[in-house]
């Protein structure tokens, strides 16, 4: 598939320029929603998990090139703990030529008496650049090398970089050898761990294909359990304490695969040892919104996508074997196909996807802690694409090493360390009216708030599912004292129309196809500019209260230290 870039400017720029410019046009008579919060300090909720350090992308070769590793680079800082990376085609055949929605590393072929031979050299390269990083990998084992599978006719041969490889292929095929397969884990497992040593793989997580429930699989489910095993078993030869999940289903956990699935894992016969069982360490599963196209844009999905992850944590509570397990939401987004161009889908490069992430992320833990399971990440399947054209709309955190409006989302949430503490808006929507109605009707204005000692970071989000324009949110947020002592001191970062938003910035340009030296400087200074000026805080007896407007599409991070 070639990237029409006239197809992309003609149909979307007119929508955009308008979503841009449509709030400075809004009648006298679309009064600001009046908002109060209450931030709590004293009030702990329990620790801060910092589910969103997961990140994931299918394009596994952009790990090593120059803008696929000053992202990782960046997101490697984020703390306390370690980010994870999960990728698609570790197993590939291939000469490691990325193209859109592909990778390869050629790890394995067999000589003409089909005797294995492995190659770790293009491997090597990506997990050297993760584990020089520190970053901890989500091991996907897949997909089918070419000389395992068993139907190879017509595997892809070095796409071009425009391509779009889809599901279905031969890489998608059970093993004409599952023994074969399991050794070929195996192999891998063990060296990785004579590479980085056993300490340091013991870390990483593993997990034996994708979405196998969906077109990455043409098999059968048993085919699935049976590849299931003997991955495992592979590893688990080199690594007894290695940590295994699955199964990495897409659509949440649907009850007859996953049923079958968690049966086997618990109590079937081991298609690869004959014993009973299968490890399971973590439990993944994907979970995605489901857009609707509305007048030429998107109508985004939060409803489907909270609604999917619900039904999952309900079915895992449901069962004593799962109930206390680690769970990894293995692809969590408002949409699907990343590297997908249309020009309904450029609300990625606008602030409106870093709302979305905000109201998204956050309500996850919410639901984790009503359904009382085990949430510790949620992988966001959104990379960088190289030499992909500026803002070309596919589901990116950066375009061409410019921070999008998204990865700021990412920056708060990092910031959200220390306890969970209280916070509440009369305007945030509950769990049920999203899951039964979406954002639809009345935006979602909200709050998230921890400390970390002495200092109390308050987030805020102004959501809707529609990209249309809307009245700002008029906030009054009242902060209560920590341990005797009212904050003094506030500092602001702020993504929205105005602030660490570059898109805007390259539309007034006239959208330049080949950005000047000066207006790439233009351009970066436009997605560094998220500290606003202080809000003014007026002190009471034992708290302190402010005001700050939220327009539609915005995220705000307040941060004050007494």
């Amino acid at each position: 598939m070639t990237i029409s870039r006239r197809s992309l400017l003609k149909h979307a720029l007119p929508l955009l320029i308008a979503g841009m410019l449509a709030p400075l046009t809004l009648r006298a008579a679309d009064a600001a929603i009046p908002v109060r919060i209450v931030v709590t300090p004293s009030q702990t909720l329990g620790p801060v998990i910092p589910i969103w350090n997961w990140f994931g992308y299918d394009e596994i070769n952009y790990t090593y090139l120059p803008n696929g590793q000053a992202l990782l680079t960046s997101l490697s800082k984020m703390g306390p703990t370690a980010v994870h990376v999960r990728t698609h085609n570790m197993f590939t055949s291939g000469d490691g030529s990325p193209a859109l929605k592909w990778g390869s590393t050629g790890i394995y072929r067999e000589d003409a008496q089909g005797r294995p031979i492995y190659d770790f050299t293009i491997a090597d390269r990506i997990v050297d650049t993760w584990v020089k990083l520190g970053i901890k990998p989500l091991m996907e084992l897949g997909f089918m090398p070419e000389a395992l599978s068993s139907k190879p006719d017509k595997y892809p041969r070095n796409p071009k970089p425009s391509d779009m490889i889809w599901f279905g292929g031969a890489f998608s095929y059970p093993p004409k050898d599952y023994q074969k397969w399991g050794d070929l884990c195996h192999a891998w497992a063990k060296h990785c761990v004579e590479r980085y040593g056993r300490a340091e793989v013991a870390t990483w997580h593993w997990q034996p294909w994708n979405e196998p429930n969906y077109g990455f699989w043409v098999g059968t489910t048993d085919e699935f359990l049976k590849l299931y095993d003997f991955a495992a078993d592979g590893i688990r030869r080199a690594l007894p304490e290695a940590m295994i999940g699955g199964p990495h289903t897409s659509g949440g956990l649907p009850d007859g695969f996953a049923q079958k699935f968690f049966d086997h894992c618990l109590k079937g016969t081991n298609y690869a040892t004959g014993r009973t069982g299968s490890p399971l360490d973590f439990i993944g599963f994907h979970a995605k919104g489901k857009p609707q196209i509305v007048d030429g844009r998107a109508l985004l999905g939060l409803q489907a996508q909270l609604r999917d992850i619900d039904q999952s944590f309900a079915m895992i509570a449901r069962h004593p074997g799962l109930k206390d397990k680690p769970i990894i939401i293995g692809e969590s987004d408002p949409d699907g196909g990343a590297a997908l161009i249309k020009p309904e889908l450029v609300y990625r490069n606008h602030p409106q996807y870093a709302s979305y992430t905000a109201a998204s992320f956050l309500r996850k833990s919410d639901l984790a802690t009503r359904r009382q399971v085990n949430l510790s990440g949620a992988v966001t399947w959104s990379f960088q694409f190289e030499h992909a054209p500026w803002f070309s709309g596919q589901r990116q955190l950066v375009t061409r090493g410019i921070d999008l409006p998204v990865r700021h989302a990412f920056r708060m949430f990092d910031q959200l360390r220390g306890e969970r503490i209280a916070a509440q808006s009369d305007r945030q929507l509950s769990l049920d009216e999203i899951i039964a109605k979406g954002v639809r009707g009345q935006p979602d204005i909200g709050a998230f708030a921890s400390r970390d000692g002495e200092k109390v970071i308050v987030l805020l989000w102004h959501y809707h599912d529609d990209n249309i324009p809307g009245p700002e949110a008029d906030i009054t947020l009242t902060l209560g004292q920590l341990n005797g002592k009212t904050a003094k001191l506030c500092r602001q970062h702020r993504v929205d129309g105005e602030h660490g938003n570059p898109f805007k910035t390259w539309l007034a340009m006239g959208s330049p196809k080949a950005p000047s030296a000066e207006e790439i400087k233009q351009l970066q200074i436009a997605a560094a500019t998220t500290e606003a000026d202080s809000p003014q805080l007026t002190t009471e007896p034992d708290s302190v209260k402010m005001n700050i407007k939220l327009p539609r599409q915005s995220v705000v991070l307040l941060e004050f230290t007494p």
